[in-house]
């Protein structure tokens, strides 16, 4: 009997910024514990991405004890972001179709992040009382998502990525698409068909293909940009006109998920 097991998770404190990997981490129904509940936002309080801005991929994270590291690998700088904001500076900022609620962090970040990004920016997090809703097109419940693209999770399987690979003339590793959960023993695009499934007794459900963007094409630790992986799976993963690769899924209960946890379908 095959077994279908979680082999890694990452973590996206900042959203578009460098992803944490992580053993084990708490799934709510807004997301993984820290993941994206920070943003950057330009001066007139837009969301900024690598779409727009790939040298965010050089801002890199890692765990302190009293926040977030941020480390600029192109000039060494640091600086360290608070778990959790403070602040009681609301600010209304622009993701996608949404406005939302946010707080700003604090004037010192904001001047780090204009400096290692050479763009007028912020930094805002979104505090638990504001609720955004996931798009309702595919899902009629209400539920809530961090400054995720639009979903709180996302999953993709580890034979996806290889069975890619092999299309491929330079293999990819799997931060090129920023996935939440990375699950070894199926097989390639399984997951395309999921619906319900477990971990750890939480329940999650995938609702639909994950559209691809321009990030997939910008090398993590260079920013540099190329045609792929986009131009290969063009020609095989396409949907109304959209490259789609893993899954977005939502989290109906909280609880702890590790690295080694066997995933359950029905």
């Amino acid at each position: 009997m095959r077994q279908i097991i979680l082999s890694e998770i990452y973590i996206y404190p900042v959203k578009s910024l460098g992803g944490i990997s992580v053993t084990s981490a708490l799934a709510e129904e807004r997301g993984l514990k820290y993941d994206r509940r920070f943003l950057l936002v330009d001066e007139h309080n837009m969301f900024m991405t690598q779409r727009d801005f790939p040298e965010m991929a050089l801002l890199k994270l890692s765990f302190e004890e009293n926040g977030f590291k941020v480390l600029n690998s192109k000039d060494g700088s640091q600086i360290i972001l608070p778990f959790v904001s403070d602040s009681t500076e609301i600010v209304s900022v622009n993701i996608w179709d949404d406005v939302c609620n946010a707080v700003k962090v604090n004037h010192e970040l904001d001047n780090w992040f204009t400096k290692a990004l050479n763009k007028k920016c912020s930094i805002v997090y979104m505090p638990d009382e504001e609720e955004r809703i996931v798009e309702k097109k595919y899902i009629n419940d209400n539920h809530i998502v961090s400054f995720a693209d639009a979903y709180p999770y996302s999953i993709i399987g580890q034979s996806s990525l290889d069975d890619l690979n092999t299309r491929l003339k330079t293999p990819l590793p799997i931060n090129r698409f920023r996935p939440n959960f990375v699950f070894s023993g199926g097989e390639p695009y399984e997951e395309d068909n999921w619906k319900d499934f477990k971990i750890n007794n939480i329940d999650f459900r995938a609702v639909k293909p994950c559209a691809r963007c321009v990030i997939t094409t910008t090398d993590q630790n260079t920013a540099e940009r190329n045609s792929e992986p986009l131009k290969t799976l063009s020609l095989y993963r396409k949907i109304d006109n959209k490259v789609m690769f893993g899954m977005n899924v939502i989290c109906k209960n909280n609880g702890t998920v590790s690295v080694g946890d066997r995933v359950f379908l029905p």
